[in-house]
């Protein structure tokens, strides 16, 4: 049995200090089988609740006539197309620890589209024929292919993005100032999300944050015996810190059975129109008993796909919004994961296999793209799992899901209060790493603390502000009304893009931005001989060296043209504590699974 080992990255910075970025099993580990279900479990818990409203949201804008049918078919093919997007970016995209969930950055051109004459819902009225209920049936298909058209076209449009290198290129101009407000707002910008989960039931919220910290901070290194067997030792005991391995299904476990008790003793509201209803486990039974035992998502199952113009530049909008989240989520990725700087060549596969998934879920009728969730990210400084087979499963068991209607049911029962409380630690985290990347920059520089400040503040004042006067913004083009809104309607594309261009036009020295610390950080880590192995395409990429003309393919692994990029996310110094608990973590884990 392979063993893991915690993978060390230290930097030199200027202050001679060494920075630890330690995981319990690195991209390259390989759990134990039986250990890897259960971590893959734990991530696919956590997309689940981001995932599970969007069928919801989309059932609500077709307008069908069945509803719950509908409502249950299409959360079926999210489920699966989380899976299929989770698959293909961890094993040929990026290739770091990500998970793919709808986006929900979609939502906003749809509704736009949505709302246009032609595919405004109509009123349903009691007494319809037959007849008049085929019609509503082709009309809520109708909308559905032309939602379909346009998310296939914006996709491709994000697939050559991709392949061409213009990610790539553009990260040359980037630094610190920019990446700051870009990852830290990716978390923020979806507090509203998270209180719209917690709201349900602020107490059962607390409590699941409550064991959220008990777990990963309090008790993290408490170790348990834990049955094990080698060829050596036979059956015997090993100590492990559960805990820090699994604080989300233990968490999610005891407040889903203490919400289970104040249900069946009528504590909670019965009444569905009382919003604390939502906190009982039986509040989504509907879920599992419309959902199909097994649902297989062909291409175009509604039809041939409609494209339009206002509606592919609504869809365009979101895209390029999602590629700036996604960007950032893959350096918090790395920086969580104790992985080296992602080159150019892994950002522009990513972004490509992203763009490829949003295609698929456009063929199979999903309604939504797929995009990196920040809250699985978050979580991989809880838990210390940073294996991209963990990812994989997670993936697997998503699709498994998909397939199985009845079983990925079982999982989107689980009460909105309790996916809020996980939701909040996940985002939190997200959020941090993005503000940990200052201590590269001069922060008594007033130069500095004024970008940041300008950034931070707009990048969350211009969304707020767009969601009450959509209609104030017009600039004699709907298209070009509609792309505004929705790019600058993304707290992390408005606070970035300020950063980013303040950072570039106000005079400042490359230390006082922090570009040469980073410049120094990025030659340390090409040096490094674990960059290429987890960053390389599996099987292929011996190959791909003999080919001369590969190397100026920006999604090849020997691409060099833009190989050099300055951004690298720091985490915080570890302290002494941290770095003796991760030893003794390694040292449990060494001794439960010897080498046979």
């Amino acid at each position: 049995m392979k063993q893991s080992s915690v993978m060390a990255n230290e930097e030199e910075l200027d202050s001679g200090e060494k920075v630890e970025d330690a995981v319990l099993f690195g991209v390259n580990d390989n759990p134990p089988p039986h250990l890897t279900v259960l971590f893959g479990l734990q991530q696919a818990l956590m997309c689940i609740g981001g995932s599970l409203s969007l069928p919801y949201i989309l059932t609500a804008l077709l307008c069908p006539m069945d509803e719950q049918n509908v409502r249950a078919h299409l959360l079926s093919i999210t489920m699966f197309m989380c899976g299929v997007a989770t698959v293909l970016q961890c094993f040929l995209g990026v290739r770091l620890p990500i998970i793919q969930g709808g986006s929900h950055t979609f939502v906003a051109p749809i509704v736009v589209m949505m709302s246009l004459e032609k595919f405004r819902c109509q009123e349903k009225a009691e007494g319809l024929d037959a007849q008049s209920s085929n019609d509503t049936v082709v009309d809520w298909t109708v909308r559905m292919r032309e939602i379909q058209g346009n998310l296939i076209l914006a996709s491709l449009t994000q697939v050559l993005v991709g392949s061409f290198g213009i990610i790539g290129t553009i990260l040359r101009f980037v630094g610190p100032l920019t990446i700051a407000p870009t990852v830290s707002l990716i978390g923020l910008s979806l507090s509203h999300v998270v209180a719209m989960f917690c709201e349900t039931h602020w107490g059962i919220s607390m409590l699941t944050l409550f064991f959220l910290l008990l777990f990963s901070i309090f008790i993290n290194k408490v170790e348990l015996p834990i049955p094990s067997f080698s060829l050596k030792r036979k059956c015997h005991t090993k100590k492990l810190p559960i805990f820090q391995l699994f604080p989300v299904v233990f968490s999610v476990a005891i407040v889903w059975l203490f919400s289970h008790v104040l249900t069946v003793t009528d504590v909670l509201p019965s009444n569905s129109t009382i919003i604390e209803s939502k906190a009982r486990t039986d509040s989504k039974m509907e879920i599992m008993t419309k959902a199909p035992w097994f649902t297989i998502p062909t291409p175009f199952q509604f039809g041939i796909p409609t494209i339009s113009m206002a509606g592919y530049m609504g869809m365009l909008a979101a895209t390029i919004s999602s590629i700036i989240e996604s960007v950032g989520d893959y350096f918090a990725a790395a920086r969580l994961s104790g992985a080296p700087l992602p080159p150019a060549h892994a950002i522009n596969r990513g972004i490509t296999f992203e763009g490829v998934s949003s295609i698929i879920s456009g063929l199979v009728g999903a309604g939504h793209a797929t995009t990196s969730y920040s809250g699985n990210i978050g979580i991989i400084g809880i838990t210390k799992v940073a294996s991209r087979t963990v990812f994989i499963t997670a993936g697997v068991i998503l699709m498994v899901c998909g397939v199985i209607g009845k079983l990925g049911a079982a999982l989107a029962i689980i009460p909105e209060p309790i996916i809020g409380g996980t939701l909040l630690l996940g985002l939190g985290m997200v959020a941090s790493i993005g503000i940990s990347v200052l201590q590269f920059c001069d922060m008594s520089s007033t130069r500095n603390i004024t970008i940041l400040g300008v950034s931070f503040l707009m990048g969350l004042m211009i969304p707020e502000w767009l969601s009450e006067n959509s209609e104030k913004v017009k600039t004699g083009s709907d298209e070009l009304d509609q792309v505004i809104r929705v790019l600058f309607g993304t707290a992390s594309f408005a606070g970035g893009f300020i950063g980013f261009l303040l950072d570039n036009i106000v005079p400042g020295s490359k230390h006082e931005r922090g570009i040469d610390r980073w410049v120094k950080l990025s030659n340390n880590t090409e040096s490094e001989p674990e960059a290429d192995g987890i960053y390389e395409l599996p099987f292929i990429t011996k190959y791909i060296r003999r080919i001369r003309f590969c190397q100026f393919c920006p999604i090849s692994p020997t691409f060099v043209k833009f190989r050099k990029t300055y951004l690298k996310i720091p985490i915080p110094l570890e302290d002494k504590d941290s770095k003796s608990e991760r030893e003794n973590c390694k040292r449990s884990l060494d001794d439960l699974y010897p080498d046979d």
